[in-house]
């Protein structure tokens, strides 16, 4: 960049930061909403979409009349699949645009980014993608699964109902996949399954040449037992991915993959052939037959003016999390944190399979698990469905240093993680 480029730039900046502060003040009588998503880099393939429905969701609030007689303004933000810049433009939100709330972060890397910035200036944070447990935030609300809404139920699944024996734990490495996998690890061992038995196999963000982990993964499936994958792998690395395992000739009879980061969004970006027959596990589908799901699906196919845009799991999160956030500020009847984060718990909002969510004192919330089958119209056909909905457990049973946890951010405990065996609040042998 020469010089007067760069000075160019700087003027630019300084005006939009100008034009921002003076829209605040004139915007004083509406209500700021932050949404910080990756609309760039590796994470776009599945964040933009969820910058995208929480327009829409604040756009069907405003038609309502907005909140508490204001209406609500969204700011959004580019974090760009960077993990620091998005406790960086987590700070901005709050301290320069004074959001009342957030909605965002896909990765664990980025929510563990973003965590002391909400604690620290006292916001609030809704994360709206599965996760690994193993935490819980007064300022930190999880519409997302945790490990027995997703993971725990598809190995049952699995094990049960395709006669699995053999297991391949894949997946992106940073924290959600590692500790997921752990649990798993675990999990699989008090099953009775040998650790030889298991395969536990990370490539970083973006990998693309799949050629010799997919013949690894055909070589450990060829020794007679039936073998699966359960996959944690992120992002735009699943495209190579899929496509190797169908130019290797695997096929779900063969060695079927569950996936935990696959959805709708991500499918239309693939050729779905050789993908038919594979699985994922999430707590929504486009293909959930409820008529609130289709309203919703209307709607969004109106806003977005693209008959072939779907849905998927996270978008219901955030439909599940923003609603509940009108729900207890208008019980609160203030944007305040502290009385909002108080207002949340027991807050109950339909989701979008024809029943409630309702938010735990570990701000956790219900869910039912689903298991769907890939088609080759890239929707999922469901074959699985728990019998009731299951609550998010914040600390894993299966981990010695956790499963003596629990989290009830109610007073008088108020505390993340309360140890049930020594009787005080502080953790693991606290």
């Amino acid at each position: 960049m020469t010089s007067k480029q760069a000075g160019v730039l700087s003027a630019a900046l300084l005006t939009a930061a100008l034009t921002v502060g003076a829209g605040a003040k004139a915007d004083d009588d509406t209500i700021k909403v932050g949404i910080l998503h990756s609309l760039s880099g590796t994470m776009a393939i599945s964040e933009t979409t969820l910058k995208d429905v929480m327009l829409l969701l604040i756009e069907q609030q405003n038609a309502k009349g907005g909140v508490l007689g204001k209406q609500l303004e969204p700011v959004v933000v580019d974090p760009a699949s960077d993990w620091p810049l998005f406790a960086e433009k987590a700070r901005e939100l709050i301290s320069v645009h004074e959001v009342a709330a957030t909605f965002g972060c896909w990765t664990s890397v980025s929510r563990k980014s973003v965590l002391p910035v909400f604690e620290e200036l006292n916001s609030i944070l809704f994360y709206p993608v599965q996760y690994e447990g193993e935490e819980s935030s007064r300022n930190v609300f999880y519409t997302g699964a945790a490990p027995n809404q997703q993971a725990i139920p598809a190995v049952d699944y699995l094990m049960e109902q395709e006669g699995v024996e053999r297991w391949v734990l894949a997946g992106t490495d940073y924290v959600y996949p590692r500790t997921t996998n752990k649990i798993l690890e675990q999990y699989l061992k008090d099953q009775g399954v040998a650790a030889e038995d298991i395969m536990i196999n990370y490539t970083p963000f973006g990998h693309s040449d799949w050629q010799t982990i997919v013949s690894d993964i055909s070589a450990f499936g060829s020794g007679g037992k039936k073998t699966a994958v359960v996959s944690t792998i992120n992002g735009d690395a699943n495209v190579p991915f899929y496509k190797e395992l169908g130019n290797q000739g695997i096929s779900a009879e063969d060695i079927p993959v569950v996936a935990f980061s696959v959805g709708e969004e991500e499918l239309a970006g693939l050729d779905t052939e050789p993908l038919v027959g594979h699985l994922a596990a999430w707590n929504y589908f486009m293909s959930v037959e409820s008529d609130i799901n289709d309203e919703f699906i209307e709607a969004w196919h109106a806003f977005t003016g693209d008959e072939d845009r779907v849905t998927n799991d996270p978008m219901e999160a955030h439909f599940i999390g923003f609603n509940m956030w009108v729900k207890a500020v208008e019980a609160a009847g203030t944007t305040d944190p502290d009385a909002v984060i108080d207002a949340m718990v027991g807050v109950a909002v339909p989701n979008l399979s024809g029943g409630y969510a309702s938010m735990g004192a570990n701000h956790h919330i219900t869910k039912p698990v689903l298991i769907g089958e890939i088609q080759d119209d890239g929707q999922f056909d469901i074959v699985f469905e728990t019998p009731g909905l299951v609550l998010g457990d914040e600390w894993s049973d299966y981990l010695p240093d956790s499963r003596a946890l629990i989290s009830d951010w109610r007073e008088p405990l108020a505390c993340g993680n309360f140890n049930v065996e020594t009787g005080k609040c502080g953790g693991q042998g606290a």
